[in-house]
């Protein structure tokens, strides 16, 4: 894949999850964590099921070959999507989400150096750690 496409794709993801935690916060304090979680995954899971439509069911047959674990990704999300609609409103878009990346910098650095659940390893090295050590600083900046 061309690079640059990737780099945009990333880009968009981004502005997407940024926006999705500010409605998702709207939904929470308008409506309740709970009420709002069930909203945003009966609305993707039309969307989801109209794709699935009309890709004739994709390629759910392969679903015997993927690791049991993968199967959380679902449960998991409930989890994002409600903290983010329940901490966002409370901390502010920027101190929330701040909390939310840094945490997932770590935990991808320590998935990519153990090799974990599937992961090509790569090593954590002294370039890594020095900017997961700025980023903390970055995070306390932020966040204080």
């Amino acid at each position: 894949m061309n690079f640059l496409f990737l780099l945009t794709l990333a880009v968009l993801s981004g502005l997407a999850i940024t926006l999705q935690g500010q409605f998702m916060g709207l939904l929470d304090k308008g409506i309740g964590t709970k009420e709002s979680i069930f909203i945003t995954y009966g609305i993707g899971g039309m969307i989801a099921t109209l794709m699935m439509i009309i890709t004739q069911g994709g390629n759910l047959r392969a679903w015997h070959g993927v690791p049991w674990y993968a199967f959380s990704a679902g449960a998991l999300g409930l989890i994002i999507v409600g903290t983010i609609g329940y901490v966002v409103p409370r901390l502010g878009l920027a101190p929330g989400f701040t909390l939310i990346v840094a945490s997932q910098f770590i935990s991808a650095v320590l998935i990519d150096h153990f090799g974990l659940f599937g992961a090509s390893v790569r090593t954590l090295d002294g370039t890594k750690l020095l900017g997961v050590a700025i980023l903390m600083i970055g995070v306390w900046l932020i966040v204080k």
